[in-house]
């Protein structure tokens, strides 16, 4: 395997990891926009515009995008996310070529039809819904709103049925025009991929593309607090969160190997005490999430109304005491947890052409995997446990939702967690 980088005088970086057994090939575009980059009066119009790239183009109709990949039996798909729009292929080997042609059309040439727009704002209010009427998904939007409030950072990456109502051609159009910039964009491709034929292809589709200043986005600022839904529902759903590192911190995988050994799998210490030995709840997990500037440690739990009390209070004591006396045959699990889960998860081109492309946004190059593994061996038990002691004064955000009349205020749990 062997990965090459190359930037084009747009400022668009390339780069690409050949997989001498592969077949195929998956490649992207990963633009550097999402719900963060949004103000107030945008929220959610960075996942219209990932919607509508394939509504149409100046030579494709959005069935002829479709049938452009599946016809050669590949798949085409796109996310948003708070710092990142993705619009990404897999392919054969033969149809790299036609894959970047396809992405490359939908990336620079939408047409954002009126009628299309009209149609797509349908499907995206029916996705709002959707997620409405799910309690393990609305509560994750609720938990970031309430983590980091009245801010960019905070708001739901679907945006609210009254934003996407307002949303017109002009919006969106504006939109790329300000965040679709050649030099915010990465090309990464992995698999059975040529570096200089994929070089050569994107500096015709990019050349004339041009760079727009880059607007000023306001650090994420974690504060905490709570939001309480109560509805007639079999369950009552509980999720936590309190400020972890981001990427570039030193303590990132601290956090990470905490997380695991609280929460992270079947041996983790709340699974094993809530589930196991006291029977409170069907599913519990914890994990540490990361962005440029924030992070997050995140716990989840779906409980009846009479357990949700105990449930929660336990968990609070379940914190403390790892932060005391986390062993380590318990810190030594997590490591493991953590390379083997990166390590198999990179097996296929995807995931490859995923991490190239979040290495060079993030870190500016591509962090070889023998350094990621160096830096998670360096993971002590102590440098756990102080990573876990700075989280016992922190403030917490919370939301709940469900029969919840039961529960303590996580000003309640916070005082917990902090005695």
């Amino acid at each position: 395997m062997s990965v090459q980088t190359h930037v084009l005088e747009s400022g668009l970086t390339i780069v690409t990891e050949a997989m001498d057994h592969l077949e195929s090939a998956s490649l992207g575009f990963w633009v550097g926009v999402g719900t963060r980059h949004e103000t107030l009066a945008q929220n959610g119009i960075a996942h219209f515009m990932e919607h509508m790239a394939f509504k149409g183009t100046q030579r494709r109709s959005a069935l002829q995008i479709a049938e452009a990949i599946e016809d050669v039996g590949g798949y085409l798909n796109a996310y948003t996310s708070r710092d990142t729009t993705a619009y990404y292929s897999r392919v054969l080997a033969g149809d790299v070529p036609l894959a970047l042609d396809v992405l490359g059309d939908i990336l620079l040439e939408p047409t954002l039809a009126d009628a299309e727009v009209e149609i797509e704002r349908g499907v995206i209010l029916q996705e709002i819904g959707q997620t409405l009427d799910t309690p393990d998904d609305i509560i994750f939007d609720w938990l970031q709103e309430i983590a980091y409030p009245n801010q960019p950072m905070g708001r739901s990456i679907l945006g609210t049925e009254e934003r996407v109502r307002g949303f017109q051609r002009d919006d969106l159009a504006s939109f790329i025009g300000q965040h679709y910039s050649p030099d915010r964009m990465v090309l990464a491709a992995a698999g059975a991929v040529d570096h200089d034929a994929i070089v050569k292809q994107a500096e015709a589709i990019f050349a004339s593309a041009a760079n727009r200043p880059a607007p000023e986005v306001a650090p994420a600022q974690y504060q905490g607090g709570e939001r309480r839904e109560v509805k007639d529902l079999e369950q009552a759903h509980m999720s936590l969160c309190l400020p972890a590192p981001a990427y570039q911190d030193a303590s990132f995988f601290d956090a990470q190997v905490f997380a695991l050994a609280l929460g992270g799998g079947m041996s983790s210490r709340l699974f094993q005490e809530l589930r196991e030995k006291r029977g409170l709840c069907y599913s519990i997990m914890a994990s540490a999430s990361a962005g440029n500037d924030n992070g997050l440690l995140t716990i989840y739990a779906g409980t009846s109304e009479a357990d949700l009390a105990e449930l929660s209070t336990v968990t609070i004591d379940e914190i403390r005491r790892a932060v005391d006396d986390l062993s380590q045959a318990e810190i030594d699990r997590a490591r493991v947890q953590l390379k083997a889960g990166m390590l198999m998860g990179l097996e296929g081109a995807s995931a490859r052409a995923e991490r190239l492309a979040r290495s060079t946004a993030i870190w500016g190059r591509i962090i070889p995997l023998s350094e990621t593994v160096a830096k998670i061996d360096a993971v002590s038990r102590q440098t756990v446990r102080d990573f876990g002691a700075t989280l016992l004064n922190q403030p917490m955000a919370g939301a709940l939702y469900g029969p919840i009349g039961r529960a303590p205020s996580i000003a309640a749990l916070s005082a917990r967690l902090a005695a």
